[in-house]
């Protein structure tokens, strides 16, 4: 199985990848949050600084852009490809309202015409620029049987993956993902397929195997960042321990705040992101109200030292992740 990260926006960004890379085992490739170009312009210094080969090194990244013009992912494309990426991904799942609203996303799903012309032109100007093209997509905006439709547009392209989230637009991250749909996209796809979706456990990801026994490629998002030895316990090789977790917290800690200026911004990057993790503690609600409610990095560090000193650990199969 080859395992990738999602690109969450805000989250997993070069300071975690660079960190989760260091404590646990490595990931096939990992996506970066998507880049969302301006007309005529370039990247943003934040954009940027993602992509810099020197902020990822020994990482194989794909960066992933999200617009509904043609000429704005081709720009963008060229911009990467003399930074030394081969490879970019199209976001066509991205469910935010002012995403979908701009018809960008999973919203440019319900353009089909709109999308198979917009494939053309990229496809076709990519094949000249020598670089290969990925999508993630989701089954649809409205319901799941616009996925039929889709895959009719995608299988005529020369994709070089197809990363299937099985939840439509309107499902958000409710209800279950469309299994039946997603074994539908293995079947009919021109190109190799990746599942992304609901995997938090090892359980979880038996029943994938044994409902798709030929997947080979596997993108977790929401799953490890609550449990960042989510792959080890999936290949069977350990369970997330204290000593790891605390040098990975630690490492992305650091990272934020020699980016960032004051105690206000790193502690909404860590806010963020232990909104996910507590979910691997057995705490009550308790301790992570004291994260939550930290103004200063000090009381954030007594927060966090509180957790690691009298929580334990309960990823693995009695884990039950909250919704997101």
């Amino acid at each position: 199985m080859r395992y990738y990260m999602a690109p969450m926006e805000g989250l997993t960004g070069y300071i975690y990848r660079n960190a989760y890379h260091r404590c646990f085992r490595p990931m096939d490739k990992y996506f970066t949050p998507f880049l969302s170009p301006k007309q005529n312009k370039g990247l943003s210094l934040r954009e940027l600084n993602d992509i810099l080969p020197e902020h990822n090194q020994g990482l194989c990244v794909v960066p992933q852009i999200l617009t509904n013009r043609w000429e704005d992912f081709t720009h963008t494309a060229l911009i990467l490809k003399e930074y030394g990426y081969g490879e970019v991904n199209l976001n066509l799942g991205c469910p935010s309202g002012t995403v979908v609203s701009k018809n960008k996303g999973a919203g440019f799903l319900a353009l089909p015409q709109g999308l198979e012309a917009f494939l053309d032109k990229v496809c076709r100007e990519l094949d000249h620029m020598g670089m290969e093209l990925s999508v993630k997509t989701r089954l649809g905006v409205a319901n799941e049987d616009e996925f039929y439709r889709l895959m009719e547009i995608y299988s005529r392209y020369p994709l070089k993956e197809l990363i299937v989230h099985p939840r439509s637009r309107a499902d958000y991250y409710k209800n279950k993902p469309r299994m039946e749909l997603f074994a539908y996209a293995m079947d009919a796809s021109s190109c190799p397929v990746c599942y992304n979706g609901d995997i938090f456990t090892a359980s979880a990801y038996r029943r994938l195997t044994q409902a798709c026994p030929m997947l080979d490629a596997l993108m977790l998002g929401r799953g490890i960042l609550a449990n960042p030895g989510l792959k080890e316990e999936l290949e069977k090789a350990g369970k997330l321990d204290k000593e790891r977790f605390c040098l990975f917290h630690g490492l992305v800690y650091e990272g934020y705040r020699e980016i960032m200026s004051g105690d206000r911004n790193v502690l909404f990057k860590m806010k963020e992101l232990w909104s996910m993790m507590i979910q691997i503690f057995n705490d009550n609600g308790r301790y992570i109200k004291r994260i939550k409610k930290a103004q200063r990095l000090e009381e954030y560090k007594a927060a966090v030292d509180l957790i690691l000193r009298d929580l334990d650990i309960v990823a693995g199969e009695g884990f039950k992740p909250e919704r997101h």
